[in-house]
């Protein structure tokens, strides 16, 4: 049981740098034509970009499927409870907190809250494929903290 929940953290703590190089090398690079949607207005509830939540669930699912159908395979089902809860918290923090696309009142107090949130925002200034900074989701570097 204890390994088992040392697989989810770990798994957790690694998809943030997993996610950071999907954003930047692969949202901003071959397929910018799903993640475009997302970085300029459209119309409706929905943007393309929400395409790559599929595919990231679905690979999850079939971890943990595959490790809970494998003895030799056992490990593949914490590592992918691990990708969906590091999948729950971006949901929560990008598409609740950040875009407000789940109307909830929130308010950021806490410091490492308001980074994150003004990373995000930094990176959305930009809107085409090159240029962009701040590719992180739960992480943002000391730079991103507002300066008196």
């Amino acid at each position: 049981m204890g390994l088992n929940v040392a697989i989810v953290f770990i798994t957790f703590i690694l998809m943030e740098g997993l996610a950071w190089g999907t954003h930047k090398y692969i949202m901003h690079g071959f397929m910018w034509r799903w993640h475009h949607s997302h970085h300029n207005h459209h119309a409706g509830f929905l943007e393309k970009n929400d395409l790559f939540s599929v595919v990231f669930s679905v690979f999850a699912v079939a971890t943990v499927m595959i490790g809970l159908n494998s003895e030799r395979l056992w490990f593949l089902a914490p590592i992918g409870i691990g990708i969906t809860v590091y999948g729950v918290f971006y949901f929560l923090f990008h598409d609740v907190i950040v875009h407000r696309r789940v109307k909830i009142k929130f308010n950021a107090t806490h410091p490492y809250m308001k980074r994150i949130i003004r990373a995000h925002y930094v990176h959305h200034k930009v809107h085409k494929k090159e240029g962009a900074e701040a590719f992180g989701f739960l992480y943002a570097p000391k730079k991103y903290d507002r300066k008196p």
